[in-house]
This record gives C-alpha cells, structure tokens and sequence, in this order.
C-alpha cells in the first residue's frame, strides 16, 4: 500500500512537470445580479468574492482575462446592468480568438414566466434569448454557469455545438432560491472534485461535485430537493443530472477551469483515442464508486478507489506525453 501511494504521488509530480500553457486563451467573466432586497446582498457578496478567490487560486488562472459585474461597482468591478454586460461582451469579442474558452458566471435572481426566463440585472432583466445572441457574437468556446432558480430553461435557449450550459435547476418548477453557488466554489477549493488527480478541474468534474454536494446538503437538511442541477455538453437543448447521460469523449470531461482545453478533445489518432476513452470510462467508474462509498467496506472501498486512480494517473500521462501541449 504504501510503494502504490508513493507511485501515486510521483506521477502526480510529472503531471506538474508538465503543465498546460491553455490559459492564455482562457477567460471568465462572473455577473452577481440585482439582490432584490438586503437579505441576499451579503450573501450574494460573499459567493461572488469567494468565487473570484477560488478561481484565482487556480494555477493557471489568468487574472488580467477576468471580467466582473456587481450591483455595486467599485475598483475592478462594473456595473451589473444590461449595458454593463454588453460592454463586457464587447471587449471579450475583441479580445478572444478561436481558440479561446469563456466561462460565464450568473449569481442571483432569476424568474420565468412560462414563456421569458430572465436574470435579474439592475435595472431592465436579459431574457435568456437575449443571452444567447450575446454569447453567438463571440469567437471560441463558452461555458455558461447560471447558478439561479428558474435557470432550467437556459438549456435549451442556449445550447449550441461547442458550448457548455450548466444550470441549478431541472425543471420550470423549481422557482426556490438555490445552494447551488456554495458547492460550486467548493468544488474549486476541494481537492477531492479532482477525480483523476491531473491537477485540474473539468467542467464535468466541477459539475458532479457540485451536483453532490446539493443532494447531501438537502438529504442532511430532511427536506425535499428544490433543485437539480443539469449540464448539457452536447448541444442537443436537453442536460442531463450527474451521473445521467454522460456519452464517451464527453466535452465537459476535457474543458477545464482557467485552463482552456485539453489538446486531446476529439482526437482520432489511433493511440490516443483509445487512452481518451479509457480514461472517461476510468472517471466514470470513479463516481460510481464513491456513490457507494456508504454500502461497503472500508477496507474494500479505499483499495479499489486507489486502484482506479492509480490507473487513471498513468493513462492521463500517457495522454500528456503523447499530445503536446500548445
């Protein structure tokens, strides 16, 4: 046991060897919405600047390509309004390429009336329409966290090939304030949503983690779930909840936060296709068994759980070395 945590921990230190340089490419822009009262702006304050942290703590997180909106506007932060967002879309489009990847964050409010769903901005609201021509305007790949109540039918309004929409919410039903945000920036701040050990985080793996971490929260809490989150990698305006729906070479699974895309996404070469596919299918068996982690053996649970990272590490580094990186 102890000969495979050392092997663990030094093929961990060759993935650090090797780091990516995507994030030059890579960009968020975070947008915490009209509070609607002073019971939420402290609370939607705190997720904003714990998000900021978290994802600055990031190794290859740029600061520079970070874009901020508030209710509030201050040094670095801008105005959360409908023209506060389209300059923020104006200079993104300036200064992404086709290569670049977005990450849009919406904390706040959110509503839908059978027919617009919205995000509360100050003043007048973007519908979820008009969030897509936004995000249609700009080069690259985008990937749209709405983080509200009622964010269900962003799925479909926004889905497109190449774009990763995420929302807290899984039907139209589920108009109650979220939890969301809290497991999201934990899933940036916990080792453990780092399923594969390769130092990073993809969008599935931040997804899964936060997906969890709402389930236990009101699992522990006694009470019904208001929310479930959905992701859509595919285009295809649907989504799916954790651990539903994930097909093979998912995008999600090699687009990470603040560090671009992983150079292996869609590759055909007959070596490393194969390796891609293990992989997935590695990530996925490690999900499985923490869902069961409460079913079985200690004993049983930590010897396969390493055996399977074990495994993954060596195939994403046979992975890293085969694909230069950019």
């Amino acid at each position: 046991m102890l000969l495979q945590r050392i092997f663990v921990l030094v093929t961990l230190f060759l993935f650090a060897l090797s780091a990516p340089a995507w994030a030059d490419e890579y960009f968020t822009l975070i947008v915490s919405g009209a509070s609607g009262g002073s019971d939420y702006v402290e609370i939607y304050n705190d997720w904003r600047q714990r998000l900021v942290s978290a994802l600055r703590a990031r190794p290859d997180f740029r600061d520079d390509h970070l874009l901020i909106l508030a209710e509030k506007p201050g040094p670095g932060v801008g105005r959360a309004s409908r023209e506060g967002v389209a300059q923020a879309f104006r200079e993104l489009k300036d200064r992404m390429s086709d290569l670049s990847v977005l990450l849009v964050v919406l904390i706040g409010h959110g509503s839908y009336d059978n027919f617009d769903a919205k995000f509360n901005l100050v003043g007048p609201d973007l519908e979820a329409d008009e969030w897509s021509e936004l995000l249609d305007s700009l080069p690259g790949k985008i990937v749209f966290v709405n983080t509200t109540a009622s964010s269900f039918p962003f799925v479909s309004r926004l889905a497109r090939p190449g774009r990763l929409v995420v929302t807290a919410t899984s039907s139209a039903a589920q108009q109650y304030d979220t939890v969301f945000p809290e497991f999201l920036i934990e899933a940036l701040i916990d080792d453990a949503s780092d399923l594969n050990r390769d130092g990073r985080i993809s969008v599935a793996e931040l997804f899964n983690y936060a997906s969890s971490g709402v389930r236990r929260w009101f699992q522990r809490q006694g009470r019904l779930a208001t929310e479930r989150a959905l992701l859509d990698d595919s285009g295809d305006g649907h989504g799916y909840e954790m651990g539903l729906g994930l097909k093979e070479n998912s995008l999600s699974s090699w687009v990470f936060v603040g560090a671009g895309v992983d150079p292996g996404l869609g590759s055909s070469d007959i070596v490393i296709s194969p390796l891609i596919e293990r992989r997935i299918s590695l990530e996925r068996d490690v999900t499985d068994l923490k869902s069961r982690k409460e079913e079985m053996d200690s004993f049983r649970y930590a010897k396969e759980l390493e055996t399977l990272l074990i495994e993954l590490a060596l195939v994403s580094h046979k992975i890293r070395t085969l694909v230069p990186s950019s």
